[in-house]
């Protein structure tokens, strides 16, 4: 058993095989996702898990080089957007490199799912609490 760190089996499989560029997805409870794209459902109920201990866990393991968050989230969950901008700030202070936030509409981000090598499904119930981590590289 592992000591530390992720201990769900499909994370580790799906962060090990994730290369330069490849994105993965943490979502809502709400997101709708693509059938053709490999889902990790963690949610158990509403707000189990929650958004933000997921993220936390999946930063520590994962070389992020670029988030992409839906706009809505900077007016409809603020607080939720200060806190994703918060960790990518200590994010880069850690690994030295820079994390690129982008912001597209929420179409948009429902449609690059399609491009996501898997979508973790959260329990949040908080609107637009989706992020697209942009897998980098730690050299």
């Amino acid at each position: 058993m592992k000591r530390h760190g992720l201990l769900n089996a499909p994370l580790n499989a799906l962060i090990a095989e994730l290369g330069h560029t490849d994105t993965l997805v943490i979502a809502d409870a709400g997101l709708p996702i693509p059938t053709d794209v490999p889902r990790i459902d963690l949610a158990v109920t509403p707000g189990l898990p929650g958004f933000l201990p997921v993220l936390d866990a999946l930063l520590e393991e994962l070389c992020v080089e670029s988030v992409t968050l839906a706009s809505e989230i900077t007016t409809h969950s603020p607080a939720l957007n200060d806190d994703i901008q918060h960790r990518l700030a200590e994010l880069e202070a850690r690994d030295g490199h820079p994390v690129e936030a982008c912001y597209v509409s929420h179409d948009t981000f429902k449609q690059s799912l399609k491009k996501a090598k898997a979508v973790i499904r959260t329990g949040e119930c908080t609107p637009y609490a989706n992020v697209a981590l942009r897998s980098g590289v730690p050299f």
